[in-house]
């Protein structure tokens, strides 16, 4: 079994890290590159950044940020939020990401999986998705899940897949800050149909939550944003309890 990983993600709203709760009622969490350093520091595996207003303000994503965040970190960075263009994708690579995170422009135009992932790699191609329970079934939401698409999450993470997206950032809006557990149940479901890798997000409360998302959900990483921002749960006792659990995970000195 591979390593699994621990990934903070900074929610970016004017410069600044917010985090709310089912995607609303936003509240400021700190500075961003402060935040960055001190997770690189504290040993997580990857840090995500998403300029979260940046596609509802059909705006760029902000390229300083992004620079002056790489310059402080040496862990995998990924970041989302209003990248449309190929051309958009190369300068946030250019300015120190790691990765990029596809939402609302995939759905809209799908074909820009297939053209980004064979000029910059699977590797660098992340498809986020937002999903919220409807019944028996999730549907895709964009634009910072305020529209929703009516695509049916499942059969639209096979897609991206087929189209050359290297990994899943999955969001269950329905546990987005809740701190109530991730949705093991759309975990479950999602990675017995792709065989990419699935990061959970959305839901983590406690430690066990987490646990339950990589045995349970068989998901390959988990993301969180407030208990790490708000020092709930340290990042190395994360590790710790992996550990202890028997879950392979790269423990920092």
């Amino acid at each position: 079994m591979l390593a699994k990983r621990i990934i903070p993600c900074l929610d970016i709203k004017d410069g600044r890290t917010v985090k709310g709760v089912n995607f609303v009622d936003l509240r400021d969490a700190g500075d961003p590159v402060e935040l960055a350093r001190r997770y690189a520091d504290e040993g997580a595996d990857e840090l995500v950044f998403l300029d979260i207003t940046a596609t509802q303000e059909k705006r760029k994503t902000l390229v300083q940020l992004v620079r002056r965040i790489a310059r402080e970190i040496d862990i995998p960075f990924t970041v989302g939020g209003g990248i449309r263009k190929l051309d958009e994708i190369e300068e946030i690579l250019h300015a120190g990401a790691d990765k990029v995170s596809l939402n609302s422009a995939i759905v809209k135009n799908p074909d820009l999986i297939n053209r980004a992932s064979e000029r910059f790699g699977a590797q660098c191609i992340v498809a986020a998705v937002d999903a919220k329970r409807k019944g028996d079934s999730w549907s895709v939401f964009i634009k910072g899940g305020t529209e929703d698409t009516g695509k049916d999450a499942l059969q639209w993470m096979k897609e991206v897949e087929q189209r050359g997206a290297g990994e899943i950032l999955l969001t269950s809006m329905d546990r987005d800050g809740t701190k109530s557990g991730f949705d093991v149940d759309l975990l479950r479901k999602v990675n017995k149909e792709v065989r990419i890798p699935v990061i959970a997000s959305g839901g983590a409360g406690t430690i066990q939550h987490c646990i339950e998302a990589i045995r349970e959900g068989a998901a390959d990483a988990v993301l969180a944003a407030s208990i790490f921002h708000f020092q709930e749960i340290d990042i190395k006792d994360l590790k710790a309890s992996f550990n202890n659990e028997d879950i392979p995970v790269r423990i920092v000195p």
